[in-house]
């Protein structure tokens, strides 16, 4: 019995260490491969301590300056255009929910970059009241910046203008509405929603060229496309001439595009 019990006990043992072995690891030659540079990635926000627990526009430029400045020192050089540039033009697009920026240094305007819009409420016309949802629609300047939106950042429209005000009183419309923004996240009413990584672009650019050298020209399509044209009953007369001025300050910005264009050149185009 006691050499039955060794054998049964060797027979066990030799199979656990069978077991074992099979799950040891194998050796093999290791192969190192290049590792590919990762880009720098978009920084996180870090509340700064102030003694009013609020961000500053200096904050934002401690934040987001470095790594936004380079991608749009990229646009710019591509543009051949300096950076920064003297002045800035924003053309909004509100069919085609795009956003272009255009600039200039010694020369004329030329386009940069094209952005989408996130989001965009109400429909082709001019802003006419207080709740109405409306983009409003013509030819504006920044007011402000603010660092502390609730949509991340966002850059104050001058609207209502003397433009909207004018026939606001004109037609006994007291409540023409007012807070229009160009701002982070996806939602809108009544402004536009770039993203926040879109906006850290914009706002960075803004500061850097100086807000009273931001211009901000807001369409309901692209005339180049086709005419712009108040063909609705619904909208107010004075409205072709609003389409006059705005048709005419994107044509004005575009007329340099089109002759490179018509020259078989692509330098100028993004």
């Amino acid at each position: 019995m006691k050499s039955t019990s060794k054998i049964i006990a060797g027979l066990t043992l030799t199979a656990l260490l069978i077991a074992c072995t099979e799950h040891q690891p194998i050796n093999t030659p290791v192969v190192s491969t290049p590792v590919k540079p990762q880009a720098q990635s978009r920084p996180i926000y870090t509340p700064p301590i102030n003694p009013l627990g609020e961000r500053t526009v200096e904050d934002i430029l401690q934040i987001y300056g470095e790594y936004t400045t380079r991608k749009l020192n990229t646009y710019f050089a591509k543009a051949k255009v300096s950076f920064p540039p003297k002045a800035i033009t924003l053309v909004a697009l509100k069919q085609e929910k795009k956003l272009e920026l255009w600039a200039r240094d010694n020369a004329e305007f030329r386009l940069i970059h094209t952005y989408g819009i996130q989001a965009a409420s109400g429909v082709a016309g001019p802003k006419l009241r207080m709740g109405d949802k409306q983009v409003p629609e013509g030819i504006y300047h920044i007011d402000g910046l603010n660092p502390n939106s609730h949509y991340h950042l966002s850059m104050k429209l001058n609207y209502p203008n003397e433009f909207d005000l004018f026939h606001a009183v004109q037609e006994g419309r007291t409540e023409p509405g007012s807070d229009i923004f160009i701002h982070g996240r996806a939602v809108s009413i009544g402004c536009l929603a770039m993203g926040d990584e879109i906006i850290e672009e914009l706002f960075i650019l803004t500061t850097q060229v100086g807000a009273e050298n931001v211009k901000v020209v807001i369409a309901p399509h692209d005339p180049r496309a086709y005419p712009l044209t108040a063909d609705s009953a619904q909208l107010p007369l004075w409205t072709t001439e609003l389409y006059a001025d705005i048709s005419r300050e994107i044509n004005t910005l575009s007329a340099p595009v089109k002759s490179a264009k018509s020259m078989g050149s692509a330098a100028m185009l993004h």
